[in-house]
């Protein structure tokens, strides 16, 4: 899986309330809770994503509640997929859920906001083609990428159900 896009960065210990405020939680839709996504920490941010662009954060990020809401925030607003040094537990877990692919990059604070990034999921590799710099990263598993193509857990077990 290849994802290009442009680079929304984020510090370090970016929690669910952050990504999705929670007076946005009477709603489970993508696109509605989308279009609240970081509106409290990056006013303006959705006014600059396009589809397919992608998140670059610190340490931590997605600490907080165990919401699969703020996940599909990301999903929602067009972000395709998340870098950060690390990641809280349980977000690792909901992104998975909702198909959201992430890597962990120890050299996440070396990516601008606005850098053009290249992500190649099964190589585990990230190349920044505004510094003309590559990275390497653990490869997102084939499983998981099975099931980011599928939009997430639940379709891809329908799918393989006999």
């Amino acid at each position: 899986m290849i994802i290009k896009g442009k680079v929304h960065k984020f510090g370090s210990d970016i929690n669910t309330d952050d990504i999705i405020a929670a007076k946005y939680l009477v709603s489970t839709d993508a696109r509605e809770l989308g279009s609240h996504c970081m509106e409290n920490i990056a006013p303006g941010f959705l006014q600059k994503v396009k589809p397919g662009d992608i998140i670059v954060a610190g340490k931590n990020f997605g600490c907080g509640s165990s919401r699969e809401h703020a996940p599909l925030a990301i999903k929602g607003s067009g972000i395709s997929a998340v870098l950060a040094k690390s990641f809280a537990g349980i977000f690792f877990r909901n992104a998975i859920n909702i198909g959201l692919p992430f890597l962990e990059l120890e050299n996440a604070d070396e990516i601008s906001e606005g850098d053009e990034l290249v992500i190649d999921l099964s190589a585990g590799s990230v190349k920044n083609l505004t510094r003309n710099k590559n990275y390497a990263t653990q490869p997102f598993p084939g499983f998981l990428q099975d099931i980011v193509t599928e939009g997430g857990l639940i379709n891809y077990v329908k799918k393989r159900k006999v």
